[in-house]
């Protein structure tokens, strides 16, 4: 059986004077990039210049809306009414429309941040936000969310088009949810060990938790973190691994 799957990539996370990440490198490896909006991180400059990257290399580019919340980078929970929800993704998406609108390519996806993104997976108050802006925005847009997550159901509902989304580099929960990033075994380090995850979790539709459970998982699209020096060496090695074992890579409106 060929499987074909899509590698999505967090990227224009710097903002001013700080770089973080090397995005032109991890471009020539994804087949998808989620682009900061200002919000959690990025910023005028850093979205023109991500967004030209992208384009130029063809790689489809999304929308990565989060909580205004530069000092926490977005991985704080903030409370706010699930109307404020839709208001900050609505107005982070329009943003990141207008550079793509300049280089003459489309906005591909949304794929919330961090702390919106794992809230969202659970409460499906903040869900129904999230998909309500992303349909009344444009209805075409894909969602990215976590595979299985309350908000994946939810974009089903409303018959936006959605990508089951799976974590190279993190562990899960016996629920399903990822290990929050307070705990020490929440990341995995070992690129063998990660690269070998997500090819069972490709191949075998599951995933082991971090008491041993095997759970059911639907993988669309691979997360990888650009947020680390050596993260472009990580998606080079996925890529060749992902094509040995016969995967294609192809961006979600591909698939």
């Amino acid at each position: 059986m060929y499987h074909t799957i899509d590698i999505n990539c967090d990227m224009g996370e710097g903002f001013g004077p700080y770089k973080l990440g090397n995005d032109s490198q991890l471009l020539e490896y994804v087949t998808s990039a989620n682009i900061a909006c200002g919000y959690h991180a990025g910023d005028h400059h850093v979205m023109f210049e991500t967004v030209k990257l992208a384009a130029e290399k063809g790689v489809a580019i999304g929308a990565h809306p989060g909580f205004l919340d530069k000092m926490g980078f977005g991985r704080r929970e903030i409370q706010i009414s699930p109307r404020e929800v839709y208001q900050l993704v609505l107005y982070q998406i329009g943003a990141l429309q207008a550079f793509t609108k300049v280089f003459q390519t489309e906005l591909h996806h949304v794929k919330p941040h961090g702390a919106l993104y794992n809230m969202a997976a659970k409460n499906e108050a903040i869900a129904r936000a999230i998909v309500q802006a992303i349909y009344d925005f444009n209805p075409n847009l894909i969602l990215y969310g976590l595979s299985g997550s309350i908000l994946t159901k939810v974009a089903k509902e409303k018959e936006l088009k959605t990508a089951e989304e799976v974590f190279a580099d993190r562990t899960y929960q016996d629920d399903g949810s990822l290990t929050p990033r307070t705990e020490s075994n929440a990341i995995i380090t070992n690129v063998d060990e990660a690269i070998e995850r997500v090819i069972k979790m490709i191949k075998t539709g599951t995933i082991v938790s971090t008491t041993g459970r095997v759970l059911p998982i639907q993988a669309d699209t691979i997360c990888i973190h650009s947020d680390h020096d050596h993260s472009y060496l990580f998606a080079k090695t996925l890529k060749e691994k992902l094509i040995q074992s016969h995967i294609q890579l192809k961006a979600m409106s591909a698939i």
